[in-house]
């Protein structure tokens, strides 16, 4: 809230001029100018008729951004705004040019330098599989959150104070702060921030805002705002050039992917926890399973069938699953579309028809009881599943002469997506289903397979990601892993899962078993399977080292050999997280986990907003610990 706070208040202070001639105050008090201005703002949106209406133009420059992601420090914006449903906006990201536009009901985004656009349509159905579910709302006028009644009561909340006049491009301006009155603070519950207004003498336009509130600093430069005359209908329109692909998609794929790219910009930080103080209650139930806090990390408890364990997972996570299939398909999802040139969901649906022969219904069963039991689409919590497909990462294992007393120890890096709003929905879930081992996955809500796993009979897994990207039939790589979990009991069982697949793609694995204090690598394509067992050397990983395996790649794979070959007899679990740390983890590092598959301990790391994984505090866990029975119901707040 306290973002959507900070957008409706830089909103506000863009001051968008009116759509008629601006008439000067009686007198240029900051409350009148701040009445001004506003009413200006109230004025701009409202229904035209055809005398009245007309185009605004202005380019946006963040001039400052303290507070904000680093990715806002000097973009420039060049908008076109006519009312009620006419906008066009152009941007550039990374060296690209972005053009995103409105023409009444259509909705469209065109990277000319990829030759690619979309154009979204509520005649398009959402999902290939189910044709008949389509989303034919209409679109409302784009309008001000609040009405304009009330928000020209706004300087009645407000105190404001007369700065020294100012000359920005050539043009006086008048300058004064607004900051909210202690009772509108208690009342509204509105930040205590400060604004400050440069506006034009002429007609009041805001040309600069500045927005502070604790640590956060932003300066707006609003640059050369104007009116032209109404532009043309073709104007407003998508206009490809020669070549271009134009693909028409499902038009509430275009909207949500809107709304979830903003809320990732404006995404409240993740803090750093603090030290472990033991804590442990639960929060939630449902069935046989339970939500819990654990040292301020969530701990989810499933139990049951496969439609027991997904009802009890959607319910119980029901908030973060939503949020996670929002980030996922229609965040990075669609966002993916226009750096590759091709639409995300027309590419993840053809794989997910090519894996599917393959994979187990109890899955699907899970799936789709999770996503009833969270109120979402089926085909979004399976699709959702699928992410996990693109994963990269690093891991190894020590034990035997490399390690104190002999201990086995499994480390495993995921490097994946950092600040793409995985890390806010890091779960630490422990299932127990009715056929099959117990195991703990370390993931994310929503998320039914797994990349980084131990079970109960003290075998760990975790992989890493390569190439081949394409070669979908076979089963999904997250499912095997869970497979491996459920039903292997020793090293040779799980390489046999492994080995007979079928396999997708190009995936790497570490594999340890604390029984036979054995452990193995694994390369594999739909193809080609190899073993990689301790001391044993690969054309992609030349360093053996007896008792030890270890999987990474390129520069971060040389850090790693030369670690563990320097600490070489003397790692315990402390020297052997530490392994993980930057550069054999990468900045993109979500998270982080240790096991010690002998003893069924593990330490698990998840990003935040300031550190990769391996630079955060660890949280101890004991799987066997966690597979006992409660010791005393706890009441559910």
């Amino acid at each position: 809230m306290k973002n959507l706070r900070l957008t409706l208040c830089l909103t506000l202070a863009l001051g968008l001029p009116c759509l008629s001639p601006a008439q000067q105050p009686d007198t240029n008090s900051p409350a009148r100018l701040l009445t001004g201005a506003l009413t200006r703002v109230a004025q701009i949106f409202e229904t035209p008729n055809n005398e009245t209406s007309r185009t605004f133009t202005a380019t946006l420059k963040i001039l400052k951004a303290d507070g904000l992601p680093e990715e806002f420090q000097g973009r420039t914006v060049t908008l076109a705004f006519q009312s009620p449903d006419h906008l066009r906006i152009a941007a550039q990201w990374d060296g690209q040019d972005f053009v995103a536009g409105r023409d009444q009901q259509e909705l469209w985004v065109h990277v000319p330098a990829k030759k690619f656009g979309l154009i979204g349509s509520p005649a398009v159905a959402q999902f290939t599989s189910a044709p008949e579910r389509k989303a034919p709302s209409r679109l409302g006028p784009i309008k001000l959150p609040v009405a304009a009644d009330q928000l020209v009561m706004l300087p009645l909340l407000v105190k404001t104070e007369a700065w020294p006049n100012e000359t920005i491009g050539g043009v006086p301006c008048r300058v004064f702060t607004a900051t909210p009155t202690p009772e509108a603070v208690d009342a509204f519950n509105v930040p205590k921030a400060t604004v400050q207004f440069a506006v034009r003498e002429s007609d009041f336009l805001p040309l600069r805002i500045s927005y502070r509130e604790g640590k956060t600093d932003v300066q707006l430069e609003v640059v050369n705002p104007q009116f032209e005359a109404a532009w043309p209908a073709e104007r407003w329109k998508l206009k490809p050039a020669g070549g271009d692909k134009i693909e028409t998609v499902a038009q509430s794929h275009l909207t949500r992917f809107l709304s979830v790219a903003v809320g990732m910009l404006l995404a409240e930080k993740i803090p750093t926890l603090g030290p472990a103080t033991g804590e442990r209650r639960v929060v939630a139930r449902e069935g046989n399973g339970r939500l819990e806090l654990i040292d301020g990390t969530r701990v989810l408890f499933l139990k049951g069938t496969p439609e027991e364990i997904g009802r009890q997972h959607g319910t119980l996570m029901k908030k973060e699953v939503r949020h996670l299939v929002d980030q996922m398909l229609f965040g990075v999802g669609v966002g993916s579309s226009f750096d590759k040139g091709t639409w995300f969901f027309g590419e993840i649906e053809s794989a997910q028809k090519r894996v599917a022969p393959f994979t187990d219904d109890r899955y699907f069963r899970e799936m789709d009881a999770l996503a009833d039991a969270a109120g979402l689409p089926r085909e979004e919590v399976r699709l959702a599943n699928f992410f996990p497909e693109l994963f990269h990462c690093s891991g190894f294992a020590l034990f035997g002469e490399a390690t104190v007393g002999g201990k086995m120890y499994h480390g495993r890096i995921l490097d994946y997506l950092r600040g793409m709003g995985l890390e806010q929905n890091a779960t630490v879930i422990v299932t127990q289903p009715d056929q099959g081992n117990a195991w703990v996955n370390v993931g994310y809500a929503g998320f039914v397979g797994s990349v980084t796993a131990m079970n109960e009979k003290h075998i760990s897994i975790g992989e890493m990601g390569g190439r081949g990207e394409g070669n979908w039939d076979g089963k999904p790589m997250a499912q095997l892993v869970r497979e491996v979990m459920e039903k292997a009991n020793i090293l040779e069982e799980a390489v046999a899962i492994m080995r007979k697949g079928p396999r997708t793609c190009e995936y790497y694995y570490v594999i340890a078993d604390a029984k036979s204090k054995r452990a193995v690598g694994i390369a594999a394509t739909p193809d080609k399977f190899e073993t990689i067992w301790p001391g044993d050397s690969h054309p992609l990983l030349p360093h053996g080292t007896p008792d030890t395996v270890l999987v990474s790649a390129g520069d971060r794979y040389e850090e790693l050999a030369q670690r563990v070959k320097a600490g070489y007899g003397k790692f315990d679990a402390q020297g052997a997280r530490d392994l993980m740390k930057r550069p054999v983890c990468m900045t993109s590092n979500i998270h982080s986990v240790l096991f010690e598959p002998e003893t069924l301990d593990f330490w698990v790391a998840n990003a935040d907003s300031e550190n990769p994984a391996a630079h955060t505090r660890y949280t101890h866990y004991n799987l066997g610990e966690l597979l006992q029975p409660e010791k005393a119901p706890s009441a559910a707040r």
